[in-house]
């Protein structure tokens, strides 16, 4: 899909991304441990399905770039002190393009704990703010309805206690649910 117009590419990746979404196995959400029946959340196993679904979802002649933690340590132009050390989980963008800077994505499992959920909070409000990404998306997975709303609410504390660098309000958030379902889209509050 080749075009300049950012709504339209974030239109596109959004339909991408639903796909992609619905594509990750239970595994990469539940990752087993051998000699267990249990299963634990791993960030990065799950990063790494959703970026191998997204590049098989994604046509070659999009126009955008999709990068797995794209590290910005010595970027002349993020010198900022959330964005020097950022490393955001997924990037679509043009590389060497700051006009074509489209999504910015930030992973956490249902379990993350507050400190975590506020340095991503932070890391996407200032990728949309200060490094003019189009879009900035928190994808939240996991099954509990219940230990989704203290996720919420652990994010909404994060910005109350910190609105200068926390605006939930410039962030999409999405929640991963389960399975063979798209990602979907929900309220802060």
């Amino acid at each position: 899909m080749p075009t300049e117009d950012r709504r339209k590419a974030y239109q596109y990746f959004l339909e991408c991304f639903q796909i992609a979404t619905t594509k990750i196995p239970d595994q990469y959400i539940h990752l087993p441990i051998a000699g267990s029946e249990l299963s634990v959340y791993r960030e990065r196993v799950y990063c790494y399905e959703l970026y191998h679904q997204l590049k098989l979802a994604m046509v070659n002649d999009y126009g955008y770039s999709l990068g797995g933690e794209v590290d910005k340590i010595g970027h002349p132009l993020f010198q900022g002190p959330t964005l020097r050390r950022a490393k955001p989980d997924l990037l679509v963008h043009k590389p060497g393009d700051m006009e074509g800077n489209l999504v910015v994505v930030e992973i956490k499992p249902i379990v993350a704990n507050s400190k975590g959920i506020k340095k991503d909070l932070r890391s996407l409000t200032a990728f949309k703010r200060e490094a003019r990404y189009y879009q900035s998306i928190y994808l939240v997975y996991g099954d509990s309805e219940e230990t989704f709303q203290i996720f919420r609410t652990k994010a909404f504390n994060a910005q109350t206690g910190d609105p200068e660098q926390i605006d939930i309000g410039v962030i999409a958030l999405y929640w991963h649910r389960y399975s063979g379902q798209p990602a979907k889209k929900i309220k802060w509050r």
